[in-house]
């Protein structure tokens, strides 16, 4: 893999400006921890290696902390490549804060699947797919649950973690619900009712650093999550961390990766994009931390591809959620939720 890697990152450079080809520098900014240390393994590090482009990565926090920063630094952009939620992205994509491309621009986006394709919209692709998952703990909750109806019953009241909107968690979490109460993942309503009886179960609506600590605290027996973190947890917790994909089904999350407009190191952030989505280190990461593919040309095990939402046995359970409709649900949602779930929680 490594000898391929190589060969196509050559080759991608000659059809790059001599700019790009001199090595240079570049600025990241993706998400911190977890996501940074196994991302810089598997995709940055092999990407300096190959062109002896130097790459500074930035924590970014939350994609709305990104967003944040995108938005301060308009005027003079200190980032040149950013990685954030498509919810989030789309906003960037509308103000102007990351440019408009295609496959014209960069070739390898001809390779990404339909949906990451479209998940972009103008700008930057889908680089990875992850899905919301129910984590627990597996010491204090038996037999393993297979249903999101586990957090309802009586016995773990004030032992749950749930993200509240705007968190991209409550929106998928929302539209789970709504799909499974009345098979419209758009209605609202219909989720509700059971959001408003859970809330007093709820301990956080803002689980800080993450749910997946809180869990191995002892502070939470369960919270929502993502896949791909909630598997190396589950690894490293050697299976003290439970992950269930719920029978009421599963949304995609999708990150997309974009090239901020005005780029200072334009070249070598076009670069990178093209190796991060390539076939070579897409498989890589999939490898390492259970991210979905969303390059059609990545070979990725079987091992592996069963600890993702695109595992043949799982895929009849992702909702096809439209993101760039839940952008224009998000606020309306977020204020349905502190009326009536958050306030709920007290009562």
């Amino acid at each position: 893999m490594r000898r391929t890697l190589l060969a196509a990152v050559a080759s991608l450079a000659l059809a790059l400006p001599a700019s790009a080809q001199d090595g240079g520098r570049m600025t990241l900014q993706a998400y911190a921890g977890i996501f940074r240390d196994n991302y810089t393994q598997t995709v940055v590090a092999p990407f300096t290696a190959a062109r002896g482009t130097a790459v500074q990565y930035f924590d970014g926090g939350t994609s709305a902390q990104m967003l944040g920063a995108l938005r301060a630094q308009r005027a003079d952009p200190q980032i040149d490549v950013v990685i954030m939620d498509v919810t989030t992205a789309a906003i960037a994509c509308a103000e102007g804060l990351v440019e408009k491309i295609d496959a014209s621009t960069l070739p390898v986006i001809a390779d990404v699947d339909e949906q990451g394709r479209q998940a972009g919209g103008e700008c930057g692709p889908a680089v990875t797919y992850d899905h919301l998952v129910m984590v627990y703990d597996s010491r204090a909750v038996t037999p393993a649950p297979t249903s999101l109806a586990a957090m309802w019953a009586p016995e773990h009241r004030g032992r749950v973690a749930l993200s509240a909107p705007p968190n991209i968690q409550g929106l998928a979490l929302t539209a789970i619900l709504a799909h499974a109460n009345g098979g419209n993942w758009r209605n609202l309503n219909a989720a509700m009712p059971r959001l408003r009886e859970l809330a007093p179960s709820v301990q956080t609506f803002d689980p800080n650093p993450d749910g997946y600590t809180l869990i191995l605290n002892d502070q939470v027996r369960f919270a929502t999550g993502w896949n791909a973190r909630a598997q190396l947890y589950s690894d490293q917790s050697q299976g003290r961390i439970g992950v269930t994909l719920p029978q009421e089904g599963t949304v995609f999350q999708i990150n997309t990766i974009n090239l901020v407009a005005n780029a200072k190191n334009r070249a070598q952030g076009l670069a990178f994009m093209a190796h991060a989505l390539s076939p070579e280190a897409q498989a890589a990461f999939t490898e390492r931390m259970f991210y979905g593919p969303t390059n059609s040309r990545a070979q990725v095990s079987a091992a592996a591809l069963s600890r993702t939402a695109l595992a043949p046995e799982f895929r009849s359970r992702v909702i096809p959620l439209d993101w760039s409709e839940m952008v224009r649900l998000r606020d309306s949602w977020n204020q349905r939720w502190r009326r009536e779930v958050i306030a709920a929680a007290s009562r």
